[in-house]
Protein backbone atom coordinates (compact mmCIF):
# COMPACT_ATOMS: atom_id res chain seq x y z
CA UNK A 1 0.00 0.00 0.00
CA UNK A 2 1.22 3.34 -0.81
CA UNK A 3 0.45 6.26 1.29
CA UNK A 4 1.45 10.10 0.64
CA UNK A 5 3.28 8.52 -1.86
CA UNK A 6 5.62 6.26 0.78
CA UNK A 7 4.93 2.52 0.91
CA UNK A 8 3.02 1.15 3.90
CA UNK A 9 3.85 -1.64 4.92
CA UNK A 10 0.05 -3.40 6.49
CA UNK A 11 1.91 -6.77 7.96
CA UNK A 12 2.69 -4.75 10.82
CA UNK A 13 -0.22 -2.68 11.17
CA UNK A 14 -2.68 -6.40 10.96
CA UNK A 15 -1.07 -8.58 13.30
CA UNK A 16 -0.54 -5.34 15.92
CA UNK A 17 -4.68 -4.91 15.87
CA UNK A 18 -4.58 -8.70 16.21
CA UNK A 19 -2.12 -9.18 18.79
CA UNK A 20 -3.95 -6.49 20.94
CA UNK A 21 -7.67 -7.94 20.45
CA UNK A 22 -6.96 -11.19 21.51
CA UNK A 23 -4.91 -9.90 24.50
CA UNK A 24 -7.60 -7.68 25.25
CA UNK A 25 -9.58 -10.18 25.26
CA UNK A 26 -7.74 -12.68 27.64
CA UNK A 27 -7.32 -9.83 29.93
CA UNK A 28 -10.82 -9.23 30.25
CA UNK A 29 -11.45 -13.12 31.46
CA UNK A 30 -8.63 -12.84 33.54
CA UNK A 31 -8.09 -9.20 34.98
CA UNK A 32 -11.83 -8.59 36.18
CA UNK A 33 -12.38 -11.94 38.20
CA UNK A 34 -8.72 -11.21 39.92
CA UNK A 35 -9.69 -7.18 40.10
CA UNK A 36 -13.11 -8.42 41.97
CA UNK A 37 -11.07 -10.87 44.10
CA UNK A 38 -8.92 -7.88 45.30
CA UNK A 39 -11.66 -5.14 45.62
CA UNK A 40 -13.62 -7.52 48.40
CA UNK A 41 -10.01 -8.90 49.54
CA UNK A 42 -9.58 -8.02 53.33
CA UNK A 43 -6.45 -10.30 53.37
CA UNK A 44 -2.54 -8.90 54.35
CA UNK A 45 -1.85 -10.89 51.01
CA UNK A 46 -3.72 -8.15 49.52
CA UNK A 47 -1.07 -5.44 49.50
CA UNK A 48 1.48 -7.81 48.15
CA UNK A 49 -0.60 -8.84 45.20
CA UNK A 50 -1.60 -5.64 44.00
CA UNK A 51 2.22 -5.38 43.89
CA UNK A 52 2.94 -8.02 42.11
CA UNK A 53 0.14 -6.75 39.47
CA UNK A 54 1.46 -3.16 39.15
CA UNK A 55 5.12 -5.02 38.44
CA UNK A 56 4.99 -4.31 34.71
CA UNK A 57 4.31 -0.44 35.11
CA UNK A 58 8.04 -0.30 36.88
CA UNK A 59 9.83 -2.71 35.52
CA UNK A 60 11.97 -2.88 32.59
CA UNK A 61 10.07 -4.39 29.79
CA UNK A 62 13.68 -6.55 28.84
CA UNK A 63 13.68 -7.81 32.50
CA UNK A 64 9.81 -9.01 32.04
CA UNK A 65 11.02 -10.54 28.28
CA UNK A 66 14.08 -11.93 30.03
CA UNK A 67 12.36 -14.17 32.15
CA UNK A 68 9.56 -15.06 29.71
CA UNK A 69 12.54 -16.68 27.42
CA UNK A 70 13.27 -18.65 30.61
CA UNK A 71 10.01 -19.45 31.45
CA UNK A 72 8.66 -20.58 27.67
CA UNK A 73 12.08 -21.85 26.21
CA UNK A 74 11.49 -25.63 25.39
CA UNK A 75 12.78 -27.06 28.53
CA UNK A 76 11.19 -23.71 30.51
CA UNK A 77 8.63 -24.46 33.36
CA UNK A 78 5.64 -22.79 31.61
CA UNK A 79 6.27 -25.25 28.41
CA UNK A 80 6.83 -28.16 30.50
CA UNK A 81 3.36 -27.73 32.29
CA UNK A 82 1.54 -27.04 29.17
CA UNK A 83 2.99 -30.60 28.25
CA UNK A 84 0.99 -31.77 31.00
CA UNK A 85 -1.88 -30.93 29.40
CA UNK A 86 -0.75 -31.74 25.58
CA UNK A 87 0.80 -29.36 23.81
CA UNK A 88 3.77 -29.35 21.68
CA UNK A 89 3.95 -26.21 20.15
CA UNK A 90 6.81 -23.56 20.59
CA UNK A 91 6.00 -20.67 22.83
CA UNK A 92 8.61 -18.11 21.64
CA UNK A 93 9.08 -16.45 18.74
CA UNK A 94 5.44 -16.71 17.28
CA UNK A 95 1.86 -15.18 18.11
CA UNK A 96 1.49 -17.32 20.76
CA UNK A 97 4.25 -15.83 22.66
CA UNK A 98 3.59 -12.19 21.42
CA UNK A 99 0.35 -12.58 23.62
CA UNK A 100 1.62 -14.38 26.21
CA UNK A 101 4.10 -11.40 26.76
CA UNK A 102 1.39 -8.53 26.24
CA UNK A 103 -0.74 -10.49 28.66
CA UNK A 104 1.71 -10.31 31.83
CA UNK A 105 3.14 -6.33 30.22
CA UNK A 106 -0.81 -5.01 29.73
CA UNK A 107 -2.11 -6.90 32.95
CA UNK A 108 -2.33 -3.84 35.50
CA UNK A 109 -3.80 -1.84 32.77
CA UNK A 110 -6.83 -3.83 32.76
CA UNK A 111 -6.75 -4.71 36.34
CA UNK A 112 -6.13 -0.71 37.78
CA UNK A 113 -9.48 0.68 36.62
CA UNK A 114 -11.57 -1.80 36.86
CA UNK A 115 -10.38 -2.13 40.55
CA UNK A 116 -11.01 1.41 41.20
CA UNK A 117 -14.76 0.69 39.63
CA UNK A 118 -15.44 -2.04 41.67
CA UNK A 119 -14.24 -0.37 44.77
CA UNK A 120 -16.43 2.74 43.90
CA UNK A 121 -19.48 0.34 43.96
CA UNK A 122 -21.93 1.72 46.92
CA UNK A 123 -22.51 -1.45 49.18
CA UNK A 124 -25.86 -0.13 49.99
CA UNK A 125 -26.66 -1.37 45.99
CA UNK A 126 -24.85 -4.79 46.45
CA UNK A 127 -26.86 -5.41 49.34
CA UNK A 128 -30.26 -4.59 47.93
CA UNK A 129 -29.55 -7.40 45.23
CA UNK A 130 -28.16 -9.90 48.36
CA UNK A 131 -31.59 -8.98 49.74
CA UNK A 132 -33.85 -9.81 46.73
CA UNK A 133 -31.74 -13.18 47.38
CA UNK A 134 -30.18 -12.60 43.20
CA UNK A 135 -27.48 -15.43 43.22
CA UNK A 136 -23.58 -14.34 43.45
CA UNK A 137 -23.56 -14.74 39.36
CA UNK A 138 -26.66 -12.83 38.73
CA UNK A 139 -25.14 -10.38 40.98
CA UNK A 140 -22.18 -9.97 39.18
CA UNK A 141 -24.09 -9.93 35.69
CA UNK A 142 -26.70 -7.93 36.16
CA UNK A 143 -25.50 -5.63 38.81
CA UNK A 144 -21.93 -5.47 39.50
CA UNK A 145 -20.71 -5.16 35.73
CA UNK A 146 -23.18 -2.90 34.61
CA UNK A 147 -22.48 0.06 37.48
CA UNK A 148 -18.93 -0.93 36.69
CA UNK A 149 -18.86 -0.52 32.75
CA UNK A 150 -17.26 2.55 32.59
CA UNK A 151 -13.77 1.35 34.68
CA UNK A 152 -13.84 -1.86 32.47
CA UNK A 153 -14.47 0.18 29.27
CA UNK A 154 -11.44 2.55 30.49
CA UNK A 155 -9.43 -0.90 31.20
CA UNK A 156 -9.75 -2.34 28.14
CA UNK A 157 -9.14 0.57 25.61
CA UNK A 158 -6.41 1.35 27.89
CA UNK A 159 -5.12 -2.38 27.28
CA UNK A 160 -5.67 -2.42 23.72
CA UNK A 161 -3.34 0.71 23.46
CA UNK A 162 -0.56 -0.25 25.64
CA UNK A 163 -0.41 -3.27 24.04
CA UNK A 164 -0.18 -1.75 20.36
CA UNK A 165 2.92 -0.08 21.63
CA UNK A 166 4.97 -2.38 23.29
CA UNK A 167 8.42 -2.97 22.19
CA UNK A 168 10.60 -4.40 24.67
CA UNK A 169 8.50 -8.04 25.22
CA UNK A 170 7.76 -7.91 22.02
CA UNK A 171 10.56 -7.80 20.24
CA UNK A 172 12.12 -10.02 23.62
CA UNK A 173 9.67 -13.14 23.18
CA UNK A 174 8.67 -12.74 19.51
CA UNK A 175 11.73 -11.67 17.95
CA UNK A 176 11.60 -9.81 14.53
CA UNK A 177 10.50 -12.27 11.99
CA UNK A 178 8.72 -10.46 8.59
CA UNK A 179 5.59 -11.42 8.41
CA UNK A 180 5.56 -13.47 11.71
CA UNK A 181 6.30 -11.27 14.62
CA UNK A 182 7.36 -7.88 13.76
CA UNK A 183 4.41 -5.30 15.02
CA UNK A 184 4.46 -1.27 14.45
CA UNK A 185 6.79 -0.55 17.43
CA UNK A 186 9.42 -2.82 15.76
CA UNK A 187 8.67 -2.23 12.18
CA UNK A 188 9.27 1.51 13.00
CA UNK A 189 12.65 0.55 14.94
CA UNK A 190 13.86 -1.20 11.35
CA UNK A 191 12.86 1.53 9.59
CA UNK A 192 14.96 4.05 11.64
CA UNK A 193 18.13 1.32 11.39
CA UNK A 194 17.88 1.30 8.30
CA UNK A 195 17.43 4.96 7.67
CA UNK A 196 13.81 4.94 6.11
CA UNK A 197 13.08 8.04 7.89
CA UNK A 198 10.09 8.68 5.61
CA UNK A 199 7.96 5.00 6.41
CA UNK A 200 9.31 5.62 9.83
CA UNK A 201 7.57 8.94 10.35
CA UNK A 202 4.55 7.49 8.01
CA UNK A 203 4.06 4.66 11.14
CA UNK A 204 5.29 6.66 13.91
CA UNK A 205 2.46 9.19 12.47
CA UNK A 206 -0.16 6.70 12.32
CA UNK A 207 0.74 5.84 16.15
CA UNK A 208 0.64 9.11 17.22
CA UNK A 209 -2.60 9.45 15.70
CA UNK A 210 -3.94 6.11 16.90
CA UNK A 211 -3.03 6.90 20.62
CA UNK A 212 -4.57 10.81 20.69
CA UNK A 213 -7.51 8.92 19.25
CA UNK A 214 -7.59 6.45 22.26
CA UNK A 215 -7.01 9.36 25.16
CA UNK A 216 -9.95 11.49 23.34
CA UNK A 217 -12.16 8.37 23.72
CA UNK A 218 -11.00 7.67 27.36
CA UNK A 219 -11.43 11.27 28.28
CA UNK A 220 -14.44 11.73 26.49
CA UNK A 221 -16.12 8.75 28.76
CA UNK A 222 -15.11 9.69 31.58
CA UNK A 223 -16.97 12.93 31.34
CA UNK A 224 -19.75 11.49 30.17
CA UNK A 225 -20.50 9.39 32.70
CA UNK A 226 -19.12 11.64 35.48
CA UNK A 227 -21.72 14.28 34.08
CA UNK A 228 -24.62 11.27 33.43
CA UNK A 229 -23.90 10.10 37.48
CA UNK A 230 -23.96 13.91 38.32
Amino acid sequence: MVLFGIPLDLGPIWLTLQVATVTTIVLALLGIPLAWRLARMRSRWRVPLEALVSLPLVLPPTVIGFYLIIAMNPNGPLTQFLGLFGFEGQLTFNFTGLVIGSVLFSLPFMVHPTLGAFQSLPEDVLDAARLMRAGWFDRFINVILPLSRQGLLVGAVLTFAHTVGEFGVVLMVGGNIAGETRMVSIAIFDHVESFEYAQAHLLSAVMVAFSFAVLVAVYLTNRRFSVRVG
